[in-house]
C-alpha cells in the first residue's frame, strides 16, 4: 500500500471523526452550573459548580462552554477559564468517552442583586478546528445578593442612637397578653398580677412574668429621588452610590431592630424587580422577616415609581409607628409629608443620606 493511499485513508477517516463529533458530540453533551449558596450577601465570596458530562462512547477533543455574565460577579482566574471585559466568560474542556468533569469557580458579589447566568453556548471540534459545531442549552442559574449589612461604625450615629432609644423603650414596656412564666412575689410587684391559682398550689404568693411587647414597630421608608429637581426616573450608574448606600442602612435598621426583638418595615418609591408599582412593606415581625426583608431589599430596581412628596401622600395606613424616612435631600415638600405622618400618631425622623461615590464609603 502506497503511503498516498495511507494518507488517503487517514484523512477520509479524520474527516469521518470530525463530522460524527459534529453531529453526535453535542447530543451526548450535559451541561449544568449551581452557585453553592442561593443567597449571600453584598462583598461575599461563593463558589460556582460547572458540571460537563459526555454521555457518548466518543472522544470530545474540546469543548468550550461559553455565558454572559454580569460585570457585579467577580470570577477569580484559573486555568481553562477566560473572563473577557467582565461580560462573558468561557471554559474549555477534553472529554474521554462518557467522562464527567466539575470545576469549582470562586465568585465574588460586588453589589446588591438578582443575577442569573441564563443560556449558555456549548461548542466541540477537532483538534485541528476544521470541524466545529455549538449549541444553546438553556439554563436557570439564580442568586440573590442581599444588601451589605453596616457594623456599628458604619450606620450614622443618629440612626444607631435612636434604634438604641427604641430597644430600650421596649425593655419598658410588657405585654400582659405573653405570660413568660410565674416566680415568687416580691416587694413591689402589683397586686394584678399575682397568679392565685399557682399560689393556692405552692404555698407562697406567685406573680406572673410577661414578656416584652412587640408592638414597637420601626418602619424606614427611602427616596430614591437624588434631587428634587430630579428630570427622569431613571438614574446613571455614577449616581446609584447613595441610594445603593441608603438601602444598605435600610436593611441594617430593619435587621437590627427584627434581632432586639421589634417589628421592622419597610417602604420606598421604587419598585421590586419589573414591577412598576411602589414598594411597601408593612412591619412584622417572626422568624421568616429577616429573609422577607432581605429578599425584597435584593430584589428593588432603582427606578422612581413615584414623586417622593407624592408617594407620601399614599402612606395613609402608617399609623403608631416609629418612622425613619431616608433622603439625599429635603424640601417643604417633604416636611409636608413628614408633618402629615405625624399627624397620624407617627413618630417621624428624617435623616439626610451623605453624598459619596458609588462603592465608596460615606
Amino acid at each position: 500500500m502506497s503511503v498516498l493511499t495511507i494518507l488517503a485513508v487517514l484523512l477520509a477517516l479524520y474527516c469521518l471523526s470530525g463530522r460524527l463529533l459534529t453531529r453526535q458530540g453535542l447530543s451526548g453533551l450535559q451541561c449544568t452550573r449551581a452557585f453553592s449558596r442561593p443567597a449571600v450577601f453584598e462583598g461575599e465570596t461563593g463558589e460556582m459548580v460547572e458540571v460537563v458530562r459526555n454521555d457518548r462512547p466518543m472522544l470530545i477533543p474540546w469543548l468550550r462552554v461559553e455565558s454572559h455574565i454580569s460585570p457585579h460577579l467577580q470570577l477569580g482566574r484559573q486555568d481553562n477559564l477566560h473572563v473577557s471585559g467582565s461580560r462573558y466568560y468561557s471554559s474549555l474542556f477534553t472529554l474521554m468517552p462518557y467522562q464527567q468533569v466539575k470545576r469549582r469557580h470562586r465568585v465574588r458579589f460586588l453589589r446588591r442583586g438578582v443575577y442569573d447566568l441564563g443560556n449558555a453556548s456549548l461548542s466541540v471540534g477537532d483538534v485541528l478546528g476544521f470541524f466545529q459545531a455549538s449549541r444553546e442549552q438553556m439554563m436557570h442559574v439564580p442568586v440573590l445578593v442581599f444588601p451589605r449589612l453596616l457594623d456599628e461604625r458604619e450606620l450614622p450615629q443618629p440612626l444607631s442612637l435612636m434604634l438604641g432609644e427604641i430597644a430600650s423603650r421596649r425593655q419598658l414596656l410588657t405585654d400582659p397578653f405573653l405570660v413568660r412564666g410565674i416566680r415568687g412575689y416580691q416587694i413591689g410587684d402589683p397586686v394584678r398580677d399575682i397568679h392565685w391559682p399557682a399560689t393556692a398550689r405552692m404555698g407562697e404568693t406567685q406573680v406572673r412574668v410577661f414578656d416584652h411587647t412587640a408592638r414597637i414597630r420601626l418602619m424606614v421608608i427611602l427616596n430614591v429621588q437624588r434631587k428634587d429637581a430630579q428630570w427622569g426616573d431613571h438614574l446613571m450608574d455614577y449616581e446609584e452610590g447613595e441610594i445603593e448606600y441608603g438601602i444598605s442602612v435600610a436593611a441594617t435598621m430593619c435587621i437590627r431592630a427584627l434581632r432586639s426583638g421589634l417589628s421592622a418595615g419597610f417602604a420606598a418609591n421604587m419598585p421590586l424587580g419589573e414591577e412598576k408599582v411602589s414598594t411597601v412593606l408593612l412591619p412584622g415581625g417572626g422568624a421568616a422577616r429577616e429573609e422577607e426583608l432581605l429578599t425584597a431589599f435584593a430584589r428593588l430596581t432603582i427606578l422612581r415609581t413615584l414623586s417622593f412628596p407624592l408617594f407620601l401622600e399614599t402612606l395613609t395606613d402608617l399609623t403608631d409607628m416609629d418612622i425613619v424616612v431616608l433622603s439625599c435631600y429635603d424640601s417643604e415638600e417633604i416636611q409636608a409629608g413628614l408633618a402629615r405622618l405625624r399627624r397620624q400618631g407617627n413618630q417621624v425622623m428624617l435623616h439626610i443620606l451623605e453624598r459619596i461615590q458609588q462603592g465608596g464609603a460615606a
